[in-house]
């Protein structure tokens, strides 16, 4: 009987954890993948450097599981849909792109802590969220910045942008497409107004 059992017991043990990994569901990542840029212009007058520091946002928004509302008041969580790279990395570099192109500055990077840049550029992620209603499903995206002189401690430009469109598809992959395409036109508005002449105004 020792012996059988001996036989038997690895036997079910086995059994149990293959059908225990049969159940699992593993997440699905994902990543908002936003327009490339050209390559940046060979300066001309620009002689004046930026940092941007890393966009901030509320603590839902930092990564992790894709947010929807079904109503204002409530926020939902996807359990196996997550975001892969934090969502505040990908629109802080996409602006840092975005500003090299443009050519307005001679030097644009992240902020380190350890330049001395003549501005610093720091901004918020409002919105990300997938919101649904018994009509449709849409995305909203909401992006506010400003631009301090490090000399004067002045703020030299603010500004802020909001998109929202319809998604067709009715899942996840494609509202983190159409969350992509929504945050690269608030980007765009976000830095339409950022402009020399006005940073000039402004001082």
């Amino acid at each position: 009987m020792k012996f059988i059992w001996n036989r038997i017991l690895p036997i079910t043990a086995l059994s149990i954890l293959l059908i225990g990994c049969a159940g699992v569901k593993y997440p699905t990542y994902y990543t908002l993948n936003l327009s490339s840029v050209p390559d940046p212009p060979p300066p001309k007058t620009a002689t004046s450097s930026v940092a941007i520091r890393q966009f901030r946002s509320v603590e839902y928004l930092r990564g992790g599981p894709i947010v929807y509302r079904s109503s204002p008041e409530q926020i939902g969580y996807y359990a196996y849909h997550r975001w892969a790279v934090d969502p505040r990395n990908v629109v802080t570099n996409s602006i840092a792109e975005r500003l090299r192109a443009q050519g307005m500055f001679a030097d644009v990077r992240l902020y380190d802590g350890h330049s001395d840049p003549d501005y610093i550029l720091s901004g918020r992620l409002e919105k990300l969220e997938e919101i649904d209603d018994a009509k449709r499903v849409r995305v909203e995206v909401g992006l506010s910045a400003q631009l301090v002189d490090t000399r004067s401690g002045k703020t030299v430009w603010a500004n802020s942008a909001s998109e929202s469109c319809g998604v067709d598809q009715r899942s996840v992959s494609a509202v983190v497409a159409e969350m992509s395409h929504t945050m690269d036109r608030a980007i765009q508005s976000l830095l339409s107004s950022l402009s020399l002449p006005a940073m000039q105004a402004s001082n």
